[in-house]
């Protein structure tokens, strides 16, 4: 599935190589993470991760296309 997940802030190349499989955009104060994930467990892993680094979480949305 192919997901899109904003956080607050713009972050920093240390930050974002925590998530290796995404891409990252910022867009104002928010990044925006989009890559594909194989599961729901990848995905639960990925929100761990922006847990455990102290990120805010704005939005997780699958993206269809």
């Amino acid at each position: 599935m192919r997901c899109g997940i904003v956080v607050r802030g713009r972050l920093s190349e240390t930050l974002l190589a925590a998530f290796p499989t995404l891409s990252a955009e910022a867009h104002g104060a928010e990044t925006v993470l989009v890559g594909t994930l194989s599961d729901q467990a990848a995905l639960y892993g990925v929100l761990a991760q922006i847990e455990a680094l102290g990120l805010e979480l704005i939005e997780v949305r699958r993206i269809h296309s």
